[in-house]
């Protein structure tokens, strides 16, 4: 990525929020990029270390639901015998997954697959014994073409959409890719040139060219696109969240308010439009009203990790640090009773809040020593809390020596 392309642009918080928006409504895909984009925007900067580290969580989070969806893809075109289609699908969630047990089971659907394809006999499924001696075979499978990564990458869109998008032409296509692989400029330049080819009403093109633009901070542009782009397409929430996200920069809320009020009913109770109307009251600087609201969410619908982490943060903007703090332990307890990984953002908060309040335990302790680990950017200041900890508790040796431990990642680091 271009060193320009970090200090231009739509802000990481921007950016995070729009992954957050996409991820909300299943747009695995579109979440990754707008995650890895705001990944990559602080990657310069040296104190956002525990921020890159919520990123990178999220980024695996998305490429494991990326991966799931592509093998889900991939089972029913090996279900209606397009095995070459189901082949190049496994590849796709082979190359995205994280996860090494997925990969594995990635490769031994693939070696049924390639059997059935010689065979030509979908009814009897040939016995497989996975072979690790195997382990570098999936990785020759050959890349994509610009016209198979097209399709893969609309494969997840709704028929009438993925139909629209394989009818508008190569410039689109060219647009598209380079949209999800954050070459704005080129996106902007292939889908406005596709848009002028396709110039109908209904149109899904104007949405993907009005992310183009919002990315290169050409919001006026984005703007005028998604408004005339809502009035035919209503219920694609993704066009809310980048309109928000401009009304939001404008200061005007009663404009926000509006356009969320105007949501239609089926799509009105999503998570994704709650979190909206929170970060709407928290933009406008009411507080207490997005206080109200997320803990109105969960007298309705319970728990939820992505409203908790909302609420925490207009506790500490209320200057209620104790009640900020239980929900981030709220969280971290529901996270290890399903064992599942804390993001570090939230044991960070925690600690934190914690450490501020006098509460020097052995459990603090140990989240600054696991924080140290998950995030070494920020590992001096873990250390120093470590060690105030450690005196604090009368255990002067320990103190000392994670004093230096200190002074020496802080050395390291400069």
């Amino acid at each position: 990525m271009s060193i320009l392309r970090l200090f231009s642009g739509a802000s990481p918080e921007k950016l995070e929020k729009k992954g957050d928006a996409f991820y909300a409504a299943g747009l695995w895909g579109k979440a990754k990029l707008e995650y890895e984009h705001a990944h990559d925007k602080l990657e310069k900067a040296p104190d956002q270390g525990f921020r890159r580290q919520q990123l990178a969580a999220k980024i695996i989070r998305t490429k494991e639901a990326l991966g799931e969806q592509h093998f889900k893809e991939a089972e029913a075109f090996a279900e209606g015998g397009y095995f070459d289609e189901a082949l190049n699908m496994l590849a796709l969630a082979f190359e995205v997954t994280p996860k090494n047990s997925f990969k594995t089971r990635i490769k031994e659907r693939t070696e049924q697959i390639e059997a059935l394809k010689q065979q030509e006999d979908v009814a009897n499924l040939p016995n497989f014994v996975y072979n690790p001696e195997d382990e570098d075979n999936a990785q020759e499978m050959e890349d994509p073409s610009p016209e198979e990564y097209f399709e893969a990458l609309c494969g997840p869109l709704p028929p009438e959409v993925y139909e629209a998008y394989m009818s508008y032409g190569r410039n689109f296509m060219i647009g598209y890719i380079a949209l999800n692989q954050a070459d704005f400029e080129t996106a902007a330049d292939n889908l406005a040139q596709a848009l002028e080819q396709n110039p109908q009403p209904g149109s899904y093109i104007p949405i993907e060219l009005a992310s183009a633009y919002f990315n290169l901070d050409r919001t006026s542009e984005a703007q005028t696109l998604l408004e005339g782009f809502l009035e035919h397409h209503p219920d694609t929430l993704p066009a809310y969240q980048l309109l928000c996200e401009i009304y939001w920069e404008q200061k005007d809320f009663e404009r926000v308010s509006a356009l969320l009020e105007s949501i239609p009913s089926e799509v009105a109770q999503s998570l994704a439009v709650a979190l909206l109307k929170g970060e709407t009251l928290f933009q406008s600087g009411d507080f207490a009203g997005a206080n109200k609201f997320y803990r109105d969410f969960f007298d309705t619908y319970g728990f939820n990790e992505a409203i908790a982490a909302e609420l925490a943060k207009t506790y500490e903007a209320l200057g209620q640090p104790d009640q900020a703090r239980q929900i981030y332990q709220e969280m971290i307890g529901n996270c290890s009773s399903c064992h599942t990984q804390v993001d570090p953002m939230i044991k960070h908060k925690y600690a934190e809040l914690s450490f501020a309040a006098g509460m020097h335990s052995t459990d603090i302790l140990e989240i600054y020593l696991s924080l140290a680990q998950q995030i070494p950017d920020n590992a001096a200041g873990y250390f120093d809390r470590v060690s105030r900890i450690y005196e604090s508790q009368g255990n002067e040796h320990e103190a000392a020596r994670f004093r230096n431990f200190s002074q020496k990642a802080r050395t390291e680091q400069n």
